[in-house]
């Protein structure tokens, strides 16, 4: 009886002296859409593909020009001539297709890439912010993937998280 009494006592006096879990959530599409990092970002490719649909276009209209003056000088040349000037057009088209796709790839590429990157300081500012503030837990939630299907306001961390980056940011 008494070692129970003492494996009770023990018990309860370990419980007690356990920390108590800090547990805090994060929306996350809140975060990344209102991080101005990231507005500033999609601001500089927004305007960069205007800038490469406007140089894709200016290049088809020259092409297509190419392709009248070329149609008629084969129509006042001999077939085999035609054949040549027409082929000619169809490597240029390719190759000018070709490297079309080759920029406009580079260019999502480097989007994606930076967008990573602001990614990558989000996560890196959470955690910061969790150390900082005794957080066992930030847990992160966004319509898409609610992980979190029930919090506090109290343990919201959406809005100061955010002021956070965008204060960093502003640096």
């Amino acid at each position: 009886m008494k070692n129970i009494f003492y494996v009770v006592v023990l018990a309860l006096a370990f419980t007690s002296c356990q920390k108590q879990a800090k547990i805090g959530f994060v929306d996350n599409g809140t975060v990344i859409n209102d991080y101005q990092e990231k507005k500033d970002v999609e601001a500089k490719y927004q305007a960069a593909e205007e800038a490469f649909r406007k140089k894709a276009d200016s290049v088809g209209k020259e092409f297509q020009l190419e392709v009248q003056e070329t149609q008629l000088t084969a129509q006042k040349s001999s077939q085999a001539k035609a054949q040549e000037l027409m082929g000619g057009l169809q490597q240029k088209q390719q190759l000018l297709q070709q490297k079309m796709q080759m920029e406009q790839q580079e260019l999502q590429q480097n989007f994606q890439t930076e967008i990573d990157s602001v990614i990558s300081k989000v996560k890196k500012h959470v955690k910061e912010y969790g150390k900082k503030n005794g957080y066992t837990y930030i847990l992160g939630t966004s319509d898409a993937a609610a992980t979190v299907m029930y919090g506090t306001e109290d343990n919201d961390l959406t809005k100061v998280i955010l002021e956070g980056l965008n204060k960093e940011y502003k640096k």
